[in-house]
């Protein structure tokens, strides 16, 4: 398994590139992991020395996505490294709260950049070597990216976007024997989240709305992201697959007077 995860450095991203060796190692495979971050840092050092302690090979690359050089510098350094390219994992993103006619034209073109546009140039560079393995593509969307957001600025915008980029290249792409699917995640503690779950106040109002009574962890997104680029799900592809403990199904529960389970 020969994997290239942008946003590696934590949270998802890092969950993801350990769950790829581990996956790989029970399969019997040699996992080679390069764990991407808009720079090297103690993080994405710690993915890349957990990964090598289980067996597997793993280097760390640093690109900012919202360079148009960058995402094909990452494949190229990815390709020279390890031979090849089994799986695309594009899971890096940036968000900036704020209501939509407050967005600076600099900003949506930025959120844009990192979103939309660096996903599209990684599948971009990464497709003839993913056509060559018959590999496979996870695009991290968001919840965000399947239902409107207000508030949320461009982030919304720009997940639905790259949810229809990811669906289109499954189409494209399916003739070469290339998956491509998306995971979007709900209320998830992350990083980007740790300040938010910090108010216990905040942290319980929003599990008393999520059916299975939990905020998500990065492991639960890691597990779908592996599943989606394995071969247990070779005959998968254009799926959007909403990892949230069942919040974005259960909007009809909160209409007062409606008949309750409970």
């Amino acid at each position: 398994m020969r994997a290239l995860v942008s946003g590696g450095s934590s949270g998802i991203g890092a969950a993801a590139s350990l769950r790829l060796a581990e996956a790989a190692l029970a399969r019997g495979e040699r996992p080679m992991i390069a764990v991407c971050g808009n720079d090297t840092n103690g993080g994405q050092e710690e993915v890349v020395r957990s990964i090598k302690s289980l067996g597997g090979t793993a280097i760390a690359l640093a690109g900012d996505l919202g360079d148009p050089d960058a995402p094909g510098q990452l494949v190229e350094a990815v390709v020279a490294e390890f031979g090849g390219l089994d799986a695309l994992v594009a899971n890096a993103g940036v968000a900036n709260p704020g209501a939509m006619c407050d967005v600076s034209l600099e900003d949506w073109d930025a959120m844009f950049a990192v979103n939309l546009r660096g996903p599209w140039l990684l599948a971009k560079a990464s497709y003839p070597h993913l056509k060559s393995s018959r590999g496979a593509a996870c695009f991290t969307s968001s919840m965000s990216g399947q239902l409107p957001h207000a508030g949320s600025g461009a982030y919304s915008p720009s997940k639905a976007a790259l949810t229809m980029l990811a669906q289109t290249l499954a189409l494209e792409w399916a003739p070469d024997g290339i998956r491509v699917n998306v995971v979007s995640p709900g209320m998830t503690h992350t990083r980007m989240t740790e300040k938010m779950y910090e108010d216990p106040s905040i942290k319980k109002a929003r599990e008393d709305i999520i059916p299975l009574a939990r905020i998500g962890e990065p492991i639960d997104i890691a597990n779908v992201i592996e599943f989606l680029v394995s071969p247990l799900a070779g005959y998968v592809t254009g799926q959007d697959i909403c990892v949230d403990g069942g919040f974005s199904k259960s909007i009809l529960s909160h209409i007062p007077g409606r008949p309750s389970s409970k």
